[in-house]
């Protein structure tokens, strides 16, 4: 059980740069709250304790605007980030490693019985404002676009952008690459990709693209250093420019009386 504390916490830390302690993720969390709160009331639902686990998820909308039925099923290091908004439906099936933004919806598209509600398999990413709707399964490593709305099948890897939500065709590039610089920095743009109709979205790929090649070169270097007895114990990698002037060195800044006119 502790364990599995642990390791929320820590999936907090990995998906969000603005947390900063451990006190400060447990005590103004709530997708985390949220979680924690729809475990116990999961555990209520499957002893057949159906209105108190009910009851405990409206308390936990109050508490955090996080809707999660006690039936869904979510699997390991879910997290959700901002929270407000989000709705996840009876029988909806969470996958581990997946990510949810605000705003979003797992719902149904029928009154009957049965299975309604979206699967999302392992590692799958919900940009803000996105609506996954019918029993639909959803890919692993799929990635839906902000206020996209899905009523089909993804497959696994795609990306899915617009209303209705249609797949953006891939092109054989090094994605797999390029994810991994990506994870590597700490960056995830809302489940936005390349394959996207966002110029910023282009262009921050091409940087990773740029980075990726950068940083196999350097490896490389390395090696030869290695191989011809040079000491790289102490190379470190290329830092980002910094900007303006250190103290002490460099010109002093004209007085303001001095400044042209």
């Amino acid at each position: 059980m502790f364990s599995r504390l642990r390791e929320d916490i820590a999936c907090v830390f990995e998906r969000d740069p603005a947390a900063r302690t451990t006190f400060e993720v447990l005590t103004t969390s709530p997708g985390l709250h949220a979680i924690w709160l729809h475990r116990v009331s999961h555990w209520l639902s499957n002893l057949g304790l159906k209105w108190l686990a009910r009851f405990l998820s409206t308390l936990t909308r109050w508490l955090t605007g996080v809707e999660i039925h006690p039936g869904a099923r979510i699997g390991r290091r879910f997290f959700i980030d901002h929270g407000m908004g989000i709705v996840i439906g009876e029988t909806s099936e969470i996958g581990d490693d997946c990510s949810l933004y605000h705003g979003v919806t797992l719902g149904g598209t029928t009154w009957q019985k049965g299975k309604r509600h979206p699967t999302l398999r392992n590692n799958v990413v919900v940009g803000a404002g996105a609506k996954i709707l019918g029993p639909v399964i959803i890919g692993e490593n799929a990635r839906i676009g902000s206020n996209a709305v899905v009523v089909k099948a993804v497959p696994a890897g795609a990306t899915v952008v617009g209303v209705p939500g249609h797949i953006v065709t891939r092109r054989p590039d090094t994605t797999k690459e390029r994810m991994a610089m990506a994870k590597k920095m700490g960056f995830d743009a809302y489940g936005t990709s390349r394959d996207m109709p966002d110029p910023l979205a282009n262009a921050i790929d091409t940087i990773l693209d740029h980075l990726q090649v950068v940083d196999g070169q350097l490896q490389v270097m390395i090696a030869r250093m290695k191989e011809l007895g040079v000491d790289v114990s102490e190379l470190e990698p290329p830092r980002r420019k910094q900007t303006g002037i250190k103290a002490g060195k460099g010109p002093k800044p004209k007085s303001r009386g001095n400044r042209p006119r």
